[in-house]
């Protein structure tokens, strides 16, 4: 529930008790909802007003669990699942039957795209060893890392520049290397995953390159430099026995000194199925365009995601890319963005919004020296709204 610790008085609490009955009214129906929240956002107890919301709810879905956010473990139990911010390590032993870790990592490692590679790496392997820890014991019903994204904040809180750096994507949703621990966590034949924690740098560690830290969920992973096998590896399960894809280290203090190109082989069941190559050169080779849809509606609301992406001549982000991108949109439609965008981490996003009239949208993003990329979009009749 809205309010971040805060607890008003009898007038904000029938508000906000208002707030939890047209919350689940409106959402009752969607089934990916598990627990309806009915405590104030790591607030302190109030006995009376959390069972005017437990009730409130068990009456409104009696099938619905009851849950929310507390951060100390001695509080009141009234819902049906114990939720609890727990942002250390090790975690907290669960002291009820149905204990949900509701946060972690968060804003006690925050990490930026153009973070040093260490920090990044270490960012990622913190949400894996949580999650570990979780997998450890069936009593903790799962955990939610915080968070998916980064996100604005005001000015007392976040890095300085009114951004909380907590996500395990950035503020455009660009994924940062602890959004692969997550990818590399399903089945192989969903999709098979490899990826790498770092940048193929010689020296941007602070004794040069050492670990490298791979999320996959194959087998097994050799790894070559300069098409030289240096290392094979299996799963880390010494460190993350419990969870079902474990994290790849790889120790390649001594391969640097022949630099070249790193190829990262995964193997299922002694067969290659996938591999990445990350360069050795050290130099910007593509500008890339990804947009999540070509087609919107001609609604005025409708609006996909243009991302933007300075890579090496394999596809892989190069992260300390910070060029200012011009773009030029003809047709019906309207950029969402810095125009020009000056790339973050190598990286950044755009929004294409359509208007209200049919027709084709052509979109010229112009990098200072790699050149331009266009994309088209298609704007279709929307169907007319209903009264």
């Amino acid at each position: 529930m809205p309010g971040w610790q805060h607890i008003g008085d009898e007038s904000w609490k029938l508000i906000s008790i208002d707030n939890v009955s047209r919350m689940i009214r409106r959402d009752w129906n969607h089934a990916s909802i598990i627990l309806w929240g009915v405590r104030i956002n790591e607030s302190r107890d109030d006995h009376d007003f959390y069972v005017r919301t437990n009730t409130l709810a068990h009456g409104l879905d009696p099938t619905g669990p009851t849950g929310d956010i507390r951060y100390f473990q001695e509080s009141e139990f009234l819902e049906d699942v114990f939720t609890m911010n727990d942002f250390g390590f090790p975690l907290k032993p669960p002291n009820h039957p149905r204990y949900l870790n509701t946060e972690f990592v968060g804003h006690t490692y925050p990490s930026k795209t153009i973070d040093q590679v260490e920090r990044l790496t270490e960012h990622a392997m913190r949400h894996a060893r949580i999650h570990d820890q979780l997998a450890s014991n069936p009593q903790y019903a799962g955990g939610i890392g915080w968070c998916a994204f980064d996100y604005n904040t005001h000015a007392d809180f976040g890095s300085g520049d009114r951004i909380c750096y907590h996500g395990v994507t950035d503020i455009f949703r660009e994924p940062k290397p602890a959004a692969g621990f997550y990818k590399s966590q399903c089945d192989p034949a969903e999709e098979i995953v490899l990826e790498p924690a770092f940048h193929w740098a010689r020296g941007d560690e602070s004794i040069g390159f050492t670990k490298a830290v791979v999320f996959s969920n194959c087998d097994h992973l050799k790894f070559f430099v300069a098409d030289k096998p240096v290392a094979e590896v299996g799963p880390d399960i010494a460190e993350f026995a419990h969870l079902r894809y474990a994290p790849f280290v790889a120790e390649l203090g001594r391969a640097v000194s022949n630099w070249g190109d790193l190829r990262i082989e995964g193997y299922i069941q002694g067969k290659l199925v996938i591999l990445k190559t990350l360069s050795g050169r050290g130099i910007d080779q593509k500008f890339t365009l990804l947009p999540d849809d070509t087609t919107l509606n001609a609604d005025g609301a409708d609006t996909t995601h243009v991302v933007l992406r300075v890579t090496d001549e394999f596809g892989a982000i190069r992260p300390f890319a910070n060029d200012s991108i011009t773009f030029q949109l003809s047709g019906p439609a309207v950029i969402i963005g810095d125009n020009p965008f000056a790339l973050i981490g190598g990286t950044g996003a755009i929004w294409i919004r359509a208007m209200e009239q049919p027709g084709t949208v052509k979109l010229t993003a112009t990098h200072p020296y790699l050149g331009s990329r266009q994309l088209q979009f298609e704007i279709a009749l929307a169907a007319p709204e209903i009264a």
